[in-house]
């Protein structure tokens, strides 16, 4: 085994390496399974707050720690990629033509670009440690990357849940990679939320019961998503114009004013027709037509009918009657909750003054 110094040197060049590779944040933390966040994870799952991500509950016991995972893991390093926005994520908020499509979710798939900058890492540290064993992960697989990038200093667990950094924001894409290697630890990231509660206040639909407590059962992200089935009715009002995702918890901490753009991967640069896309003409996306247009995209994942469930509901909450004739068209399409979708949407959308027209867009034409 190395030395204590030249296993200081491996992570100084480690470090270079990552940033090279488009990393924008790297710590490093012991692989020890800490049992108050495995604590924390069944509470949250007894409650059933995780709906129907059946994942969650299924992988719980190795979702407690890096050993759990792996016995052999003695080191972790967390790994983060900025998508930090040039424009503000809630300037859309209200538009009766546009949709919003979560900042993360604009550009290119994050899994691809993180998962290939993570084995490249991979390759170099074999190369350089050939005695060491290891593994990485990026979203996927039954690893907690919040509460190690907190334990890693690379953030902390906002109250909202996510991930924060100082010099970052909220917008980090996360890795992680588990390593055989006695690498020495960073300090844990202190909290540095302090009083502020704006996450809290920004949830339309009021996911958070408490401070650091998520209810996915109401969140945004979760509703459009994961869930596959009818969004519950006395949520949908609460979804706006949101299509995929939701930011707006992020979008307000004031964190967020010293992310720097500079460090956002070119990768995650949004794509103009996913922007400000028009409701009308995503109304009339057939599959075919959906895969085309997101092609690349983490928003192909949920597949044509649930993104059409969610722009129906976008549309009931537009105010523009101007939508009636493309919901009324997916009356009788063959996905149910499509259907159901449609004629929700058509109410609302018919019980609108006659005199109702669409707000002025400001957003480019497209």
């Amino acid at each position: 085994m190395a030395d204590t110094a030249d296993l200081d040197d491996l992570k100084r060049r480690f470090v270079e390496q990552a940033r090279a590779l488009g990393f924008a944040a790297v710590g490093f933390a012991p692989a020890e399974d800490d049992p108050v966040r495995a604590a924390r994870l069944r509470e949250w799952l007894a409650e059933g707050r995780q709906g129907e991500m059946e994942w969650m509950e299924a992988r719980a016991d190795v979702r407690r720690g890096p050993q759990s995972l792996w016995p052999e893991a003695r080191s972790v390093i967390a790994l983060g990629m900025s998508y930090a926005p040039a424009a503000d994520p809630l300037a859309l908020e209200g538009d009766a033509e546009r949709a919003r499509i979560s900042v993360y979710a604009q550009g290119g798939d994050y899994h691809d670009t993180v998962k290939k900058a993570l084995k490249a890492l991979a390759r170099w540290l074999v190369a350089a440690a050939p005695d060491t064993q290891l593994k990485v992960f990026v979203d996927t697989a039954p690893v907690m990357e919040k509460p190690l990038g907190q334990a890693a200093g690379i953030g902390w667990q906002g109250k909202h849940t996510n991930l924060v950094s100082r010099e970052h924001g909220s917008w980090l894409f996360l890795g992680a990679i588990y390593t055989t290697l006695p690498l020495a630890p960073d300090a844990p990231h202190g909290d540095r939320c302090g009083s502020c509660n704006a996450c809290q206040e920004a949830c339309p639909t009021q996911a958070f019961p408490a401070p650091y407590q998520l209810d996915a059962r109401r969140c945004i992200s979760y509703l459009t998503i994961e869930l596959k089935g009818p969004i519950p009715h006395e949520l949908r009002e609460g979804i706006g114009n949101r299509i995929y995702g939701c930011d707006d918890c992020l979008a307000v901490c004031p964190w967020n004013k010293f992310a720097a753009l500079a460090a956002r991967n070119r990768a995650f640069l949004p794509r103009a027709e996913l922007a400000a896309p028009r409701l009308e003409e995503l109304l009339a996306l057939d599959d075919a037509g959906f895969r085309r247009l997101f092609s690349g995209s983490p928003v192909k994942r949920i597949g044509r009918d649930r993104f059409v469930r969610n722009c129906l509901i976008a549309a009931g909450n537009s105010g523009n009657a101007a939508l009636a004739d493309p919901v009324r068209a997916l009356l009788t399409d063959p996905d149910p909750v499509v259907a159901e979708a449609a004629e929700w949407a058509l109410a609302r959308l018919t019980a609108l003054p006659s005199a109702a027209r669409p707000r002025p867009s400001a957003s480019p034409a497209g």
